[in-house]
């Protein structure tokens, strides 16, 4: 496990620090903090920065376990948390989310993809595309065996496995959905398990998956 040292977001993407830690205010976090150790706690990841053409974020590397990179400082109620990600069209390798709710890094609700089933020739695989959890109580494997096809769906319009795409998580207490891309249509809505009306805010990675991270803003219900 590596947890970086506490310290201020500071300016991040025009957003100064002010303006970050105001409850109304858009918040958009500097991701180079993950690897600087600026305003983020990394669990069970090691993250990298990179810079391709447009895209400028972090990546995790792959490792056993679920991985959390959270922000300090930071508390999220109710509003839209958006990023910009990219899996792999690897079997069983790629599982890449937000975590919202965060009480630590085992207790949490999170939404995560399996880019690897988006395009799948199985109709079943294809209905695991997009998932919600909420550990340590509610894995994906309880709520699979006990609530099939509630808590996990397929996407829709369906991204490229192997290319970024767009994840619009609204979270409105009890109701989440999630929207992907220019959609419209939310590929999934639930209601919380969890009791937690906050928390704090992370990028997640699933099992044995890396993942690349983007574009991360925060927009809280005003």
């Amino acid at each position: 496990m590596l947890a970086l040292a506490a310290e201020s977001v500071g300016v991040a993407n025009g957003v100064s620090r002010r303006a970050a830690f105001e409850p109304d205010a858009v918040f958009e976090p500097d991701l180079a903090g993950i690897v600087e150790g600026k305003g983020w706690q990394v669990f069970n990841r090691d993250a990298s920065l990179f810079n391709r053409g447009a895209k400028r974020g972090v990546r995790f590397d792959e490792r056993a376990g679920d991985g959390v990179a959270l922000l300090k400082g930071y508390t999220f109620k109710t509003g839209t948390i958006e990023f910009d990600v990219k899996g792999r069209n690897v079997l069983q390798k790629s599982f890449v989310g937000i975590a919202f709710n965060v009480l630590d890094e085992t207790t949490y609700d999170a939404v995560y993809f399996r880019p690897f089933n988006f395009r799948s020739d199985d109709p079943l695989r294809r209905s695991h595309a997009v998932q919600y959890i909420s550990p340590p109580t509610h894995t994906w494997r309880k709520l699979r065996s006990e609530y099939p096809g509630k808590y996990e769906q397929p996407v829709s319009p369906v991204p490229d496995p192997e290319e970024w795409f767009h994840a619009r998580v609204v979270v409105s207490r009890p109701k989440v959905s999630v929207f992907v891309n220019d959609a419209t249509a939310p590929s999934l809505v639930v209601e919380q398990l969890s009791e937690r009306k906050q928390g704090r805010v992370g990028l997640w990675a699933g099992d044995g998956s890396g993942g690349y991270f983007a574009n991360l803003r925060i927009i809280p219900d005003r």
